[in-house]
């Protein structure tokens, strides 16, 4: 009897083998099928279940906020939406647009959204007052500065130290360009109350360069506004040696908890959608120009605002880092608590744990990309201690003569296409 056994476990062994062989086939077929903007076809789709799931909650479709005004989080949505790459993985889903971080982090928190996009300051506020949420990606670091008039004296910080009568620096209060300004005036000798004093100004006041302020300090768009189109100010200091400014992109936890494979989707969509914009760049101007906050700008800036913020690091720069940001951010936390903007102290392990970073990690591993171990803009050997400024140099906006080549030895950990072009590890 064993024999017999025997033979017929071999005969199924042999219909199973040949079975495999053929779906490998067409497996393989199938995964040499790549976007020419180098994402691997064809799209895979949430299940029926998180279908349901989501439809039960009401949140079919799904809704998704983002800030026109923050060039380097809105491109991707902006190009995720228009270029439905949601729908295409199964997913219904809609864009919300708000003009600042607070408004979105109210929407969020009272449920009207699911997923969001902010800069450090307003998450937070997420963190402080327990709401359920979860960081997925990383935006690219967004410049901030102290933006002078074209025939102010002023070429430095330092120059603003000791006059008889302090200089007024028009500011969003509160802000994380605040916490820049703040941290600069210590490094740079400036006594706040003394040399300076600050005043709260809106961005949209600030692109006046109002009579009687010294220095306004916006953040990108509203700084390459003032210095590169309208050109009627010039930049006199700048955020990223005093603060490495951390955008994060994040998804309800409930969503990981009932559906991960629609945190999947958003994930490997707000990804492709920044290999979309690294293929077409041109044609990612036109998507911009159909949003309303957007349309007033002229094609020249929206290429520059991709170029330097969307296009300049490498597109693993979306990959988050826990442990770098919790501890970059230390200063960050401890600044808003003593100003009571948080309730209590947050340790640099709650804040890492907030970060769900294996979507992401899996994202790279379906295109073959290596997770970085050092934020990408951070070069080899690099001197600075996190939490001692002023930082050394590092690759950002300012320092930048062009993009970071991708992918470069060491990116890939199996041959991956864009553009045309295969890429070995």
């Amino acid at each position: 009897m064993s024999g017999i056994r025997l033979s017929r476990r071999a005969l199924l062994a042999g219909v199973a083998a040949a079975a495999v062989s053929m779906s490998f086939g067409e497996w393989a077929l199938a995964a040499e099928q790549t976007a020419e903007w180098g994402w691997p076809l064809p799209y895979e789709h949430i299940s029926e279940k998180s279908i349901a799931w989501l439809k039960e909650k009401g949140w079919w479709p799904l809704s998704l906020g983002y800030q026109p005004p923050w060039t380097g989080h809105n491109a991707l949505n902006i190009v995720a939406d228009r270029q439905q790459l949601l729908q295409k993985r199964g997913l219904d889903a809609k864009f919300v647009a708000f003009e600042a971080g607070p408004p979105l982090i109210e929407a969020f928190t009272a449920g009207r959204i699911q997923v969001g996009g902010t800069g450090n300051f307003p998450y937070l506020s997420l963190i402080d007052r327990k709401v359920p949420a979860k960081g997925i990606i990383n935006y690219s670091l967004l410049t901030h500065g102290v933006v002078v008039p074209n025939d102010s004296p002023f070429k430095t910080l330092k120059d603003l130290k000791g006059a008889a009568t302090p200089h007024t620096i028009g500011i969003v209060t509160g802000s994380s360009a605040e916490f820049y300004f703040q941290a600069a005036a210590v490094a740079n000798g400036l006594e706040i109350g003394k040399d300076v004093i600050l005043k709260n100004i809106p961005l949209s006041e600030q692109l006046q360069l109002p009579k009687g302020v010294a220095a306004v300090v916006p953040w990108d768009h509203t700084l390459s506004l003032l210095t590169d189109s309208r050109k009627t100010g010039r930049l006199i200091d700048s955020s990223h040696a005093y603060s490495i400014y951390e955008g994060i992109g994040f998804v309800r936890q409930e969503l990981i908890d009932n559906a991960p494979d629609v945190v999947q989707a958003i994930t490997d969509a707000f990804v492709e959608a920044a290999l979309w914009l690294r293929l077409k760049p041109t044609e990612a101007v036109e998507l911009l120009k159909q949003d309303p906050a957007l349309k007033t700008l002229d094609d020249a800036f929206l290429a520059a605002q991709i170029a330097n913020n969307n296009n300049l690091f490498k597109p693993t720069a979306l990959i988050p880092l826990p442990k770098f940001w919790a501890a970059e951010d230390r200063r960050v936390r401890a600044w808003l608590k003593d100003r009571n903007r948080l309730t209590r102290d947050i340790g640099e392990e709650e804040y890492a744990a907030t970060y769900a970073p294996d979507f992401a990690a899996n994202t790279a591993r379906k295109l073959g990309w290596k997770v970085p171990e050092r934020p990408v803009f951070l070069p080899e050997g690099w001197t600075g201690v996190i939490g001692t400024v002023p930082y050394p140099a590092y690759f950002n906006q300012t320092t930048a003569k062009g993009p970071q080549p991708f992918p470069e030895k060491g990116d890939l950990v199996k041959p991956w296409s864009f553009g045309g072009t295969s890429y070995q590890p």
